[in-house]
Formats: structure tokens, C-alpha cells, sequence
């Protein structure tokens, strides 16, 4: 069992009372600087966790201080590393890190040795374990001057040659404190805040879930951040949270602020919650290690970091998460050297792959070329008018876009657009704030058909209600459309196949593939629905659909003509409805009525009384007899069995029509029988219902 040292003393004990074997955990503060190692054994492994954190330091330096009287005195300093190899002279090491270190006093393959083995990020990107993340530049924003420019570069050449210990970021801090004045500068701060707003407002409010963090030089800093923001935002008390430690010496204003540990736990909680109010975080120096947050993907920086500070840092926006296509780290205070030197310590193709990642150089270019792709697809389609047009107009063009992709000659670039459009969509999370005002206008006709398409041809059923929420929300998120999206003006009623003002209207629709297109969707599920309650009537009705499908695909049937035979069909499942009631049988009774009745040669042996009566009997026989897990018991389903037989036998049920009654009556129960979490397989597709159109039908041909 593993066992976690208390003290030094304890941990020497716990080394000294075995030979072999055992786990034991510490920190590295239970190893001090001793004349008497903790133990001399061969067999000791010692494995570090985060081992680019303080694990540095072979050789003992000299340390110029002054004590208690003032006096100037040397101070001899031992490096944590020798500290740990004297206290285990013989052990073997073992070290994990996400950000190794190679500076002139700390290097982490010289304290554990040489790779084991390297998972780096070009790995992690391709197993979907991180996600890429990118660089946008915002420094010149600010406006800073060069006399500040100089400052900032000093402090990074500080923290360079420090190796950013925390005591050495803290010297550096108060060596370079007329720094923070300058960044501190309310003038400073309010073009901060101002560009921060419009960057966030423009292009990353609504990305994924409006979740970013601004890190702020310091603590005094981040409260300007924070009350400047109120002051330009006054309704976004909720939105915006300070998250930093707080010290006794703290302005009064501040303790309500900042609050206690349990208040950051809550705000911690709070901004993991993707639903919450609380969207943006500023921070100093918490939740940047070790805090992780997936649907994050912006973080604003305004403070000086380097090496694995830096790469530790923006990992927090590296997380995966559901249609997150990178992070993106907007700088205001000129990490892009720093952040290449940073990467000097990683493999060569993370270099390769992620060296650069300027969104300028990377997801701009990327949006460039995807734009161009649906471009070509989309020739013969005159969308220009797509900026200037009124609602009802958007309206238009967008469905005759997708009317127009959806024709059987384009059945290859309609699977192609898909791609594409989302490849687009993805570069331009990332790089919207550098676009022109046409270039975003024509990403959005291109997302909202991407939009449309994937609603009537993907999985999950299909309503006017929610595809005109969900275009409209759309558009208002990419170029801040605030009218009423209605693209289906022409159809009144809510999609249903039993509502037949909605029959009369899509009969009459302008753009026939959306028309063919939605019936063959509506009366695809309606069959997927007919599989769970009534098999007979489900195997009839997609016969029926596959049937004038095909034929359509064939040729053999026009554009006009599949519509009509598709309305048909959809008359009849609605009349196969309403017989049921009329018959005076519940829906599972009409189910076992159909199962007897499928075979011709039935109606000209009975009356439909007898029948019904029939029906009722065998499905009151069924109930009776009912037993947990019979269909997985050989005897319960040949005792079922019997008592059809019997029944049928009764009622004189013609022999040669005997046994496929029987099997399907036994189907139909055992489908009724079947617990929701185990859904019977069956062997109907819709992708045997391949996307229609007619090719003749064309809409703004250039």
C-alpha cells in the first residue's frame, strides 16, 4: 500500500524499514540539506511529477544578503537538485514534464538524464488529446512608446537570465518596478480595456461558450483591469471575476473582490460551468498551472512570461472541447520571441508544426484558401446580393444555395462542401478579427447553408422551428443580424406529414430538392418510428419509399412526379393511422391486426369483426401470459408459441398462412417487449434513402 511521509524523519524511517518494494510519497521539502543521507540503497527510484518546476541546481553558489543588523553578508546556497542527490546518492531518477527546461543553471535532462519516451504536442494534437493553439497579435493597439517597448524587453531579458524562479521573477519585478507604472498608467489601461472589449464583442463573445482569461502584470493591475471594464461594461458584474491571492495589507476595496479561498472554489467552479454567467477571469498568477478549463479558447496577456511559465500559461486554452478548433492567445505586451524560444526545447516537428502560429500566418491563410474551395463549388450561384439583402431576401439566397449543392450532378461537392465549409468555419473562429466586412459576410452564407444542409440531410428529426432559430442565432453571432430568419415563408405550418397544409405548400415549393429532400426525411423517420410499434406496416411503407426513390434516381419518375408519389405515400401512412381508431384497436392491438391480416387470402376468409376479435383475443392472450425475460427463455417462448397456434387453430386461420402469422405476431411482441436501452436492430437504413433533387431545376444561374 502507498503510504505518505509526514516528516523527514519519517520518510528516512519509512526508506530505512525495507528492502525492496513499497511507495512512498513526499514533497521536496522532507529532503534537506543533511550530513547523513536518507538511505544508501541501489534500488530506490525516485519519480518527479511537473519535474520543470524547482528540481535544478548540481553546484552551491555564493548569495550576497544582509541580516537582521543590516550587515552585508555571503550566504552559501545549495541548489535543490545536489540537495536531493546527496540525500539519495544511489537512487535512480525519473522526471515528467509537459514543458522541459535547457537554460545555463536548468536543464532538465541533466537533472533526470535522457528521454524514456516523448508523447509532444504534434502527437497530442493528432490523438485529439490538445488542441492547437494560436497567436494574434494586439500590441500595437496599445500604442505604447518605444522608451516602454525598451522596458518590456528588459524584463524579458531578466526572466531569460533568471531561469523565472518565483523569487527571481519577484527581484526582477522590483528591479524593474517603473515597468508596472507605465502598464499600470490609467491611459494605458483604458486602451487595454477598450481593445479587449472590441475584440471580445467582435469576434470571441460568442465562440464556444464566451469563456477567456485576461492575465494582468500584477495584482494592482488587474483590479484596474477589472474596475475599468465595470466602468465601460457596468451590467457585467456577473460576467467579470478577479481570481488572485489576497494579503492582509490588501486596500479594504479589495477583500470583497478577491474574497476568501472558499469564494475562488466557487469562482472556480462557476467558470468550469459552461451555462454560468461568469465568463471572463483575470488573473496574475492562479489558474494558470494545472487548471483546466475545456470550452476556454481565449486568453488576453498582458503580462511578461517566459519559458515553461509561458507554455504552462497558455495550455490553458489548449483543451478540447466540442467544435473548439484551437485556442487563441492575444498578446498585448510582445510574448511572440519569447514564446519561440520557448519552443526551442521541443521536438523538432512540434517546432515544424508549431513554431509559428500567428493567426496572420496560419488560420488567415487556411480561411483564404477554404474560402476559395466554396467558392468553385459554388459557381453558377449568384450570392453576391448576400450583404446587402434584406431578412426575407437572406432567406432566399440562402435556401436557393443549398437547393442549388443538393442537385443529383453535385451529389460529389455537396459531401465535399460539407468539409470544406466546416474547415472554413474552423479558421475563422480563429481569425474573424482580421477580415473585412464582405469577407465575413460571404463566410456566413457559406456556414448557414453548411447549417441548413447538415439539419435536412444529418441524423435526428427535422423543424422548421428549430432550423429557422437556429440560421437566425447564427447570423446574428457572425454579422450581428438582429431581423427574423424565416427560410421556409412559403411553407406555413410546422413540418408534419399529418398536417395537410403543409402537404399543400410543399407540393408547391420553388425549390423542388428541398421539397423531395424534406418528405424523404419526414417519411424516413415516420418509418424508423413504424419499426418499434407495427413491423407489417413498416416493411410496406419502406418497400414503398425505397421503391419511388429509386425510380427517381432511375430516371423513371420527374421531379414533379417522385413529389406526388412521396405526398401519396404520406397520405397513407396517415390514413394507416387513423384505422386503427377507427377499427376501435389500440395502437398495439392494430399492430397484431395487421401481423393476421397481411395475407390476402384472410379478408376473403373473415369479416373484419372476426378479425378484430381475433386480434383482441390473441393481444389479451399475450398480456396475460407475460413473464420477465421470456423472449430469453426457450420454454416461455415455446409455451408462447402453443397458445398462438392454439388460438389460430380456434379461429380456423387458413394453414398455409399459419406460420409467417406466427413468426411475425411473435416478432411484433417481442418488439413490444423490448426495453427502451436495448432497441431491437433492424435492417433499414436512411441511407437507403440517398439525397434527391432534379438537376433541371436552377436557381440564380449566372
Amino acid at each position: 500500500m502507498p503510504v505518505q511521509a509526514k516528516s523527514r524523519e519519517d520518510l528516512k524511517a519509512l526508506l530505512a524499514g525495507r528492502e525492496a518494494n513499497g511507495i512512498v510519497f513526499t514533497t521536496m521539502q522532507k529532503f534537506e540539506e543533511s550530513a547523513e543521507p536518507l538511505s544508501l540503497r541501489k534500488n530506490i527510484v525516485v519519480m518527479t511529477d511537473e519535474a520543470h518546476r524547482g528540481q535544478y541546481g548540481f553546484e552551491e553558489k555564493i548569495r550576497m544578503t544582509k541580516n537582521e543588523k543590516g550587515e552585508d553578508i555571503a550566504k552559501r546556497v545549495i541548489g535543490t537538485a545536489r540537495i536531493i542527490h546527496d540525500c539519495l546518492p544511489n537512487a535512480s531518477y525519473i522526471g515528467f514534464t509537459g514543458t522541459p527546461i535547457s537554460t545555463k543553471d536548468r536543464d532538465t535532462v541533466e537533472v533526470f538524464g535522457n528521454y524514456i519516451d516523448v508523447y509532444d504536442m504534434t502527437q497530442a494534437v493528432a490523438d485529439g488529446a490538445t488542441c492547437p493553439v494560436y497567436y494574434e497579435s494586439r500590441v500595437i493597439n496599445l500604442n505604447l512608446d518605444e522608451a516602454t517597448l525598451r522596458a518590456i524587453d528588459e524584463e524579458y531579458d531578466l526572466l531569460a537570465e533568471d531561469g523565472a524562479t518565483e523569487e527571481q521573477i519577484e527581484k526582477s519585478k522590483k528591479e524593474m518596478s517603473h515597468l508596472e507604472e507605465i502598464l499600470g498608467a490609467p491611459e494605458t489601461i483604458d486602451s487595454l480595456c477598450r481593445d479587449i472589449l472590441k475584440h471580445y464583442e467582435e469576434n470571441r463573445q460568442y465562440e464556444l461558450t464566451g469563456k477567456a482569461m485576461i492575465v494582468a502584470y500584477s495584482r494592482p493591475i488587474a483590479m484596474s483591469i477589472y474596475h475599468k471594464l465595470l466602468e465601460l461594461r457596468p451590467n457585467w458584474t456577473e460576467k467579470v471575476k478577479v481570481v488572485m491571492t489576497g494579503s492582509n495589507k490588501d486596500p479594504e476595496e479589495w477583500h470583497d473582490i478577491i474574497g476568501n479561498k472558499q469564494y475562488k472554489k466557487e469562482l472556480a467552479k462557476r467558470f468550469k460551468d459552461n451555462e454560468d454567467p461568469m465568463k471572463i477571469a483575470i488573473v496574475v498568477d492562479m489558474w494558470l498551472t494545472g487548471f483546466d478549463v475545456p470550452s476556454l479558447a481565449t486568453m488576453y496577456v498582458f503580462k511578461p512570461m517566459s519559458g515553461h511559465n509561458l507554455m504552462q500559461a497558455i495550455a490553458r486554452v489548449n483543451r478540447v472541447s466540442n467544435g473548439k478548433a484551437g485556442g487563441l492567445v492575444v498578446d498585448y505586451i510582445g510574448i511572440a520571441k519569447a514564446l519561440k524560444e520557448a519552443m526551442h526545447d521541443y521536438t523538432r516537428r512540434d517546432r515544424k508544426n508549431f513554431g509559428n502560429q500567428d493567426i496572420k500566418e496560419t488560420a488567415l491563410l487556411k480561411f483564404r484558401e477554404k474560402l476559395e474551395v466554396c467558392r468553385d463549388l459554388f459557381y453558377g450561384y449568384d450570392y453576391s446580393n448576400f450583404q446587402t439583402a434584406s431578412d426575407m431576401e437572406c432567406a432566399q439566397i440562402i435556401k436557393g444555395g443549398v437547393n442549388f449543392i443538393m442537385s443529383p450532378t453535385k451529389q460529389e461537392q455537396h459531401q465535399m462542401f460539407l468539409k470544406e465549409a466546416l474547415l472554413l468555419h474552423n479558421s475563422l473562429t480563429l481569425c474573424r478579427s482580421l477580415l473585412d466586412e464582405s469577407q465575413r459576410y460571404e463566410a456566413a452564407f457559406f456556414e448557414t447553408v453548411r447549417t441548413l444542409l447538415s439539419r435536412m440531410t444529418g441524423k435526428g428529426k427535422v423543424s422548421k422551428r428549430e432550423i429557422n432559430a437556429r440560421i437566425g442565432e447564427l447570423l446574428k453571432h457572425s454579422i450581428k443580424s438582429e431581423g427574423v430568419i424565416n427560410l421556409f415563408s412559403d411553407v406555413k405550418a410546422e413540418f408534419s406529414l399529418f398536417d395537410a397544409a403543409f402537404l399543400d405548400d410543399i407540393s408547391k415549393m420553388k425549390e423542388k430538392n428541398i421539397a423531395v429532400e424534406l418528405l424523404k426525411r419526414l417519411l424516413a423517420e415516420r418509418v424508423t418510428l413504424y419499426q418499434k410499434t407495427n413491423i407489417v406496416q413498416a416493411e410496406k411503407f419502406s418497400d414503398l419509399l425505397n421503391r419511388s426513390l429509386s425510380n427517381y434516381l432511375k430516371g423513371l419518375l420527374t421531379n414533379e412526379e417522385v413529389i406526388q408519389e412521396l405526398l401519396k405515400l404520406a397520405k397513407e401512412i396517415s390514413s394507416s393511422e387513423a384505422a386503427g381508431n377507427d377499427l376501435g384497436l389500440t395502437r398495439e392491438e392494430k399492430s397484431f391486426y395487421d401481423a393476421l391480416t397481411q395475407p390476402q387470402a384472410v379478408h376473403d376468409v373473415y369479416t373484419n369483426e372476426e378479425l378484430v376479435a381475433m386480434t383482441k383475443e390473441l393481444t389479451e392472450i399475450l398480456r396475460k401470459n407475460r413473464t420477465i425475460d421470456w423472449q430469453k427463455k426457450e420454454s416461455a417462448r415455446a409455451g408462447m408459441r402453443k397458445m398462438i397456434k392454439r388460438l389460430l387453430k380456434k379461429y380456423h386461420y387458413p394453414p398455409e398462412e399459419a406460420a409467417n402469422a406466427l413468426e411475425t405476431v411473435i416478432e411484433q411482441w417481442t418488439d413490444n417487449e423490448m426495453p427502451a436501452n436495448e432497441p431491437k436492430v433492424y435492417h433499414f437504413d436512411e441511407s437507403d434513402y440517398p439525397m434527391v433533387a432534379e438537376e433541371r431545376v436552377e436557381y440564380n444561374k449566372k
